[in-house]
């Protein structure tokens, strides 16, 4: 079990700085901020799947390669990451459903139909045999997708994924009492219901803090579009009660435990990527990994914390498209 780190711990990060020789600090004054585009370029498209629609993103030719977004992302948060990949692939990202411009059926939004929309919309899209990107609850989804599809998914790359062995957890007590706290807050019925669906605290609170710069205008508006009426935050609220800690939901502990077995047993090509000093996948988590995925690659992208997308775009996206040309 990887212990998390506290929402005081993360805030302290962003205002830590570190002394530099001289030589060094006058070389940083004269290098740039560096420029993250908050503009979507890339097309946008629906797509009938089951009882509602999915949207997506898509740019490229050839293989496939899909992206999963977690909570309370969007297709979007890929954006300046696909471009790296759809110079030698047809790279997809895709809306989970009701979240970002996906349809928002009456269904509860658990893991469980995360993954049934998710089956769906691959046969929708013909998809046959596929290269699969997650973070965050994306990259749950995409090993869970993997260990009961090995058939169509040839690689796997994943990010401050919500997976072993940062989950489960034993108890809110071994998460420390600030995160503890959080989560068994956001899962009271009645307080996580003003935290999150009154107050959108995913939105306005946690995803701003969890990017290690400051989120500009128009990333605010597009990750908050879809949640602008307070009965559209089903999702956001759900997800945090689907993590396992202290044994609840059950079946969510069974499903780490069997992608932790997948992974041990696996032989497809792996990549993780990780940042310093990241959240749910810190740089010591990664030789949990190592240790336990045979053909694993690692590619440390730099400062960030949960968002890394937003932190290290140019990185991750470099990263991955020279482990798709090399495997």
């Amino acid at each position: 079990m990887l212990k998390i780190p506290t929402l005081a711990a993360l805030g302290a990060i962003t205002l830590l700085t570190t002394p530099l020789p001289a030589a060094a600090q006058e070389m940083a004054r004269k290098l740039p901020m560096p420029s993250i585009s908050e503009q979507l370029t890339i097309p946008r498209y629906d797509i009938a799947v089951l009882n509602s629609a999915m949207s997506y993103l898509e740019q490229g030719e050839g293989e496939v390669v899909l992206f999963l977004h977690g909570n309370p992302s969007a297709a979007y948060l890929w954006r300046n990451v696909m471009p790296f990949v759809s110079e030698n692939h047809r790279a997809i990202a895709v809306d989970l459903i009701g979240m970002g411009r996906s349809g928002k059926p009456d269904i509860a939004y658990s893991f469980a139909d995360h993954a049934r929309y998710l089956e769906a919309f691959v046969e929708a899209m013909g998809l046959e045999r596929f290269t699969l990107v997650g973070h965050d609850w994306g990259a749950a989804l995409a090993w869970d997708f993997a260990r009961r599809h090995p058939d169509k998914v040839l690689r796997l790359a994943f990010m401050e994924g919500v997976l072993p062995p940062a989950f489960p957890q034993p108890s809110y007590e071994a998460m420390g009492e600030e995160m503890g706290g959080m989560f068994r807050a956001m899962r009271d019925p009645e307080q996580g219901r003003q935290m999150i669906m009154e107050n959108n605290m995913f939105i306005e609170q946690i995803l701003p803090m969890m990017i290690d710069r400051p989120l500009g205008d128009a990333a605010r508006t597009e990750y908050g579009l879809p949640y602008r009426q307070a009965e559209d935050r089903l999702p956001t609220w759900t997800w945090p009660r689907e993590v396992p800690i202290g044994g609840e939901p059950a079946a969510m502990v069974t499903l780490m435990n069997h992608i932790r077995s997948f992974m041990g047993e696996t032989k497809m090509p792996v990549l993780l990527a990780y940042a310093e000093p990241g959240v749910l996948v810190p740089p010591a988590a990664v030789p949990f990994y190592t240790g336990l995925v045979e053909n694993l690659e690692t590619a440390y992208v730099g400062r960030g914390l949960h968002f890394i997308q937003e932190d290290q775009p140019v990185a991750i996206g470099r990263a991955i498209a020279d482990w798709l040309r090399r495997n």
